[in-house]
């Protein structure tokens, strides 16, 4: 970790947890400089080593707001991030012929595939969601905003869905041999119209207010103690909780295509399911912080307190980590959410094909299920970092705990 620090350009000073600061693209530096000029930042902003451009705030950002809430900083996928599930069924199971559709691990991605909605597609009929029911009957009446409340109702075909992107289902092996099973997903387009129409407001609102905040820095903020600004809070929190069911509700539909499949291929009936990591990289939350309460915004970050378990992926056909974080102060508690991207999704499609990246993911014995082949490029393991050198720069904010390689990955 270095400080950047420009007095010419800057209020506050800027942490980077990488090993100089030609390893930040233009871009990204340019949008934290603007967050160390925030009047209501709390010590310093902090740019995690996977750090890349993104839409006011870089992608692995992570700031200390002195009671005031961005909605660009948290982003439009509200609560993204990641479920992990460790099983005790050994990866070379994965290998047997089924007959006729290919090995294990090809049959299971399969099924996958088939199972859980990708892309823009959602359900057919309502889903059961528990945070949705509860919404119905604890969510601040004060707080109901008329545009929002047909979100509510949309969630219910919403839930259980990946959507696309960088969004993935995983079948991992670990470095003992073990299977794991990842799901990368947020709140899908509940959270971005929850944060599209907040965000719209804390524009106008600021314009209003002739905000100190220049325009062109796209973080238009809300005091929390103003009625929008718990507004927004309340429909925040509510899009974390939301996202946070999206992946277990997927997930429990993976374990059980993965029992069924191992029970009618290899007998095995018995699985052994660990307690599921479920952790937030697109959020804000109430903290402590060198002696004061503020809203710390993780854009492309995870909480990282002393103990606390996470889960830092890589790309797919490449590597993933478990992580104990380390409780760092000068992080505020946090950690990279991934390995970061290096080329746009513009120039990934542009650098490699879809045939290099299909042969790339056969030579590694990677079982692919995506409907349309065409963008696969914008998520291939050669458009992000080394997943290693990310880690690598983070080993004072998180111990790894297990490493896990890809065997079959799912994308929308």
């Amino acid at each position: 970790m270095f400080v950047h620090f420009d007095e010419s350009k800057q209020q506050k000073p800027i942490k980077i947890w990488l090993e100089d600061v030609d390893q930040v693209d233009e871009g990204c530096l340019r949008q934290v400089i603007n967050l160390s000029n925030l009047p209501f930042i709390h010590k310093w902003a902090a740019l995690m080593p996977d750090c890349h451009e993104g839409y006011g705030m870089p992608i692995g950002g992570v700031i200390a707001a002195d009671g005031v809430i961005i909605p660009n900083a948290v982003g439009v996928d509200i609560g993204c991030g990641i479920c992990f599930v460790q099983t005790d069924v050994p990866a070379e199971t994965l290998q047997i012929d089924t007959g006729g559709q290919g090995k294990l691990i090809q049959a299971i991605t399969g099924q996958i595939l088939r199972s859980v909605p990708t892309g823009f597609k959602h359900h057919k009929k309502k889903r059961h969601c528990t945070v949705l029911d509860r919404a119905a009957s604890q969510f601040p009446r004060e707080h109901l905003v008329p545009k929002l409340v047909p979100e509510l109702d949309s969630g219910y075909y919403q839930v259980g869905t990946l959507g696309g992107g960088n969004h993935f289902i995983e079948i991992q092996e670990d470095e003992d041999g073990l299977t794991g099973l990842m799901v990368h997903s947020g709140s899908r387009n509940f959270g971005f119209k929850v944060c599209n129409y907040f965000n719209k407001l804390a524009k106008g609102l600021n314009k209003q207010w002739d905000s100190p905040v220049p325009a062109s820095y796209d973080l238009a903020y809300f005091p929390v103690d103003t009625e929008d600004g718990q507004q927004y809070i309340s429909w925040m929190q509510l899009a974390q909780d939301f996202a946070r069911e999206n992946r277990s509700q997927i997930m429990d539909q993976v374990q059980n295509i993965f029992r069924n499949y191992l029970n009618k291929h290899a007998r095995i009936q018995d699985i052994k399911f660990a307690k599921p990591i479920n952790c937030h990289h697109n959020y804000a939350s109430f903290e402590h912080h060198y002696a004061k309460d503020v809203w710390v915004h993780r854009k492309g970050a995870i909480s990282a307190r002393n103990g606390e378990m996470g889960v830092i992926p890589g790309a797919m056909g490449s590597y993933s980590y478990i992580v104990e974080g380390l409780g760092n102060p000068e992080s505020f508690h946090s950690c990279s959410h991934g390995a970061g991207r290096v080329f746009s999704r513009k120039k990934a499609k542009q650098t490699f094909s879809v045939q290099q990246v299909m042969d790339d993911l056969n030579r590694l014995g990677v079982a692919l299920g995506k409907h349309r082949k065409g963008d696969v490029a914008e998520e291939c393991r050669m458009v992000y970092k080394d997943i290693d050198f990310v880690l690598n720069q983070q080993l004072d904010l998180v111990r790894p705990v297990k490493k896990l390689k890809t065997l079959g990955v799912v994308k929308g």
